[in-house]
């Protein structure tokens, strides 16, 4: 079986994608932006979760699964059936990546574990997401991103001092775990056709939710272990890097990183306070993460006095790094995501003519592209199921009407 022909330098790739939800969808969309052709497939009875979030449009279209699910061919197939299972063995035999998110056990109950895909195409990749990983004490508990972001260790981290842990605005524990997925993927599709001539051999990986947020905390499994030391919320501002922080202006809010010494010295000519770089306090990061409070009171006394855009031309004429509080409004307007084609606009069939975001990152030769938001729940059962994999219209009709697809 052919995989469509696409753009991007993953052109070629074919991908079934059999995870609901985020971590393992947001992989995927991410491959089919560079070229990957993805099948993704859905219970017949009931879609994706991600169809019934909000935002919605006046018709009720999810605007999250149109973005989610771009690029995207969407079949139905009842994994859990007999039929169902051989179906998905016959669309992974040619297939490169497999895609999966149930609860550790179901597949290998389903007849679709690791042995029984490798056993029709070795040399496919099977990627499994769960909360806890594949193994372990904890590994047949169910698991949510908002679980993991607190039993990694990222909510407690999180937050100020003197208020509770916080979880993240976005899904970040799936959506981090997504790339670590994929960058898993593309590791193992290195391992099975190029590197050292290519072992020509699938393998399977193993994410949990919970592992690839923890490891983000680079340097504090080796500081607990040498000192006891536990990483404590500091809010804005960063535990070895001052003043780093969100700053009030007269209107609104910036940001502000300026751990470098000379950062920091460039700051305190442009706010006119140049008898901080001699003051015992701010003489290096060391002494002004000690004294990060008395900095940031200092720089927030100067930047009420001016509105946020007076404030960050002043601190950039002076090679300060400095920001704007953006909000999606602020993006839509801002030049620099305009000149980057940051947004393309796509004529989708259920909503209309519509922005979405652009391929990020950009590739210089194969860049990638969008050819349609998400579609209708099964909207391509009969351009895989009849065209690619041969089904009769006889036996399309029958699987359809028995509810296996």
């Amino acid at each position: 079986m052919m995989t469509r022909e696409r753009q991007g330098p993953l052109d070629g790739l074919r991908v079934i994608d059999a995870s609901g939800m985020i971590s393992g969808a947001f992989a995927t969309t991410l491959m089919g932006d560079f070229g990957a052709d993805i099948i993704m497939i859905e219970h017949p009875e009931v879609g994706d979760p991600i169809r019934e979030w909000p935002q919605k449009t006046e018709d009720g279209e999810s605007l999250a699964w149109k973005s989610l699910g771009r690029n995207k061919r969407c079949v139905t197939l009842d994994l859990g059936s007999d039929e169902g299972r051989e179906i998905a063995l016959d669309l992974i035999e040619d297939a490169d990546v497999f895609f999966e998110n149930f609860r550790p056990g179901t597949m290998e109950k389903w007849g679709l574990g690791p042995d029984d895909i490798h056993e029709v195409n070795e040399k496919a990749i099977m990627v499994r997401l769960s909360g806890y990983g594949q193994t372990g004490p904890k590994s047949q508990k169910p698991g949510f991103g908002t679980v993991a972001e607190g039993v990694s260790g990222w909510a407690h981290a999180n937050g100020f001092p003197d208020r509770e842990p916080l979880l993240p605005p976005v899904s970040l524990a799936d959506l981090q775990a997504a790339q670590f997925a994929l960058q898993a993927t593309m590791m193992a599709v290195f391992e099975r056709d190029v590197g050292r001539g290519g072992s020509g051999e699938g393998q399977v990986i193993d994410v949990s939710l919970t592992e690839p947020l923890w490891r983000i905390f680079f340097g504090e499994v080796e500081a607990y272990d040498h000192t006891g030391h536990i990483h404590e919320r500091t809010g804005n501002q960063h535990p070895n890097t001052a003043p780093r922080n969100i700053y009030e202006t007269e209107d609104g809010y910036m940001t502000m990183s300026a751990s470098n010494q000379k950062i920091f010295e460039r700051v305190a000519e442009a706010i006119d306070k140049e008898w901080m770089i001699e003051d015992d306090r701010f003489t290096d990061n060391s002494t002004r993460v000690e004294n990060s409070d008395s900095l940031n009171e200092e720089i927030e006394e100067w930047t009420k006095e001016h509105t946020t855009e007076e404030a960050i031309d002043i601190l950039e004429a002076n090679d300060a790094i400095v920001g704007p509080v953006n909000d999606m409004g602020d993006i839509f307007e801002d030049e620099q995501f305009q000149a980057r084609d940051n947004f393309i606009e796509i004529d989708d069939p259920d909503v209309g003519e519509i922005k979405t975001f652009g391929i990020v990152p950009k590739f210089s030769r194969t860049p990638g592209d969008v050819e349609f938001l998400g579609p209708q729940h099964g909207e391509h059962n009969e351009e895989v199921y009849k065209d690619e994999l041969g089904l009769s219209k006889e036996k399309f009709a029958e699987l359809e009407s028995e509810g296996i697809i």
